[in-house]
């Protein structure tokens, strides 16, 4: 089985929620929607599941045309960052209630059950109700009743959204596994890159309604086409420098003036804009063929394991991720460094016309 959005668009008053997106979904597939609030995520997910109409084009299942279809008449199922449960329901009976509703026998209903809760930690709660449970608990019921149902879609809006980080990493670490044994499509909303690249798959990645780049999560990462998709796939958020290469030389738009070595070697003369993630700034240490910049230390944030610099040059700001722990102290001036081959190069519509071999 496979789902094809054909040219799907969605206006609601006249503004658009998502815009002339097309794709097809293949069975056993885990397609990650990566994009911040308000980018269509949500909206995306409605539109397959029937919640939803588009404005224009069609949703198909297989072969056939289900662009009028009511969910009901839809194998689907959807669990939302804000939990929804049947307060009266035991946590047993809320998990148990879309295989009651097929008809689904005693033994088989007990079996799903106790694997659907031993896996999300529920086992000394099956007996409580959903007002007796902590909001992370309510939310694992949530993601249960949905994995029990044994849909053919299988919607997942920030569903970890409101877990504690221990247990949002196991599942993290789990749901990969449970996606692949389901051969269900599961779709995957979130608005953490990390979050994308620890669920692998492939990723979709979002921004105002617009599905601006689609594939294998790893390449979508290492490879964006647009410095759009560069920053939705960023955080902490992507650093940017203004670039102009002229002959053997490139000049940075704060002047700093150095050889066309590195990426910079294969591109034509002319203005570029040159992204380059947190972890790829580092602290001058000496390294020859580094260029080098003079900036002033904004704000440090320290994680424990990795210190966040908070950086000005010029007028552009920049983060960049240390491991260990550094203590630089706001207007403190220090010497900032990144490596010409380790660097996204944009044309100026946004393009990318280079990029690291490996990342």
């Amino acid at each position: 089985m496979s789902i094809t959005l054909d040219h799907v668009s969605r206006e609601v008053g006249g503004v658009p929620y998502i815009r002339d997106v097309s794709l097809t979904l293949v069975r056993g597939s885990l397609t990650v929607l990566l994009g911040p609030t308000l980018s269509g995520k949500t909206t995306l997910m409605r539109l397959l599941a029937g919640l939803d109409k588009p404005t224009q084009g069609r949703l198909l299942v297989g072969d056939t045309d289900v662009t009028g279809f009511d969910v009901r008449r839809r194998s689907v199922a959807m669990v939302y960052q804000q939990f929804i449960n049947y307060p009266s329901l035991s946590v047993y009976e809320n998990i148990a209630s879309p295989l009651r509703v097929q008809g689904r026998p005693r033994d088989e209903i007990e079996a799903r059950v106790r694997e659907a809760s031993r896996l999300l930690q529920l086992d000394p709660y099956l007996q409580r109700t959903p007002l007796e449970l902590s909001g992370g608990q309510q939310q694992r019921t949530a993601i249960a009743r949905a994995l029990v149902k044994g849909a053919d879609l299988v919607l997942l809006d920030e569903p970890l959204a409101n877990l504690d980080y221990k247990l949002r990493e196991e599942l993290r670490a789990e749901l990969p596994r449970i996606f692949e044994a389901s051969g269900a499509i599961f779709v995957y909303a979130t608005t953490e890159p990390s979050e994308a690249l620890l669920l692998g798959g492939s990723t979709i990645c979002m921004w105002e309604g617009a599905a601006l780049q689609l594939g294998e999560t790893p390449k979508v990462y290492r490879r964006p086409e647009t410095l759009r998709v560069a920053q939705v796939f960023s955080d902490p958020p992507l650093n940017t420098i203004d670039l102009e290469k002229n002959g053997g030389m490139v000049t940075y738009g704060s002047g700093v003036e150095v050889p066309a070595s590195g990426l910079y070697a294969g591109i034509a003369d002319g203005r570029y804009r040159v992204g380059f993630r947190a972890h790829q700034l580092a602290i001058a240490d000496g390294v020859a063929g580094r260029h080098v910049f003079a900036a002033e230390v904004l704000l440090t944030e320290i994680t424990g394991s990795e210190s966040f610099v908070h950086l000005r040059h010029g007028s552009d700001s920049w983060v960049a991720v240390l491991p260990g722990i550094h203590e630089f102290e706001p207007g403190e001036r220090l010497e900032a460094a990144l490596d010409p081959g380790d660097l996204f190069v944009f044309d100026s519509a946004g393009r990318l016309v280079a990029a690291p071999a490996v990342m």
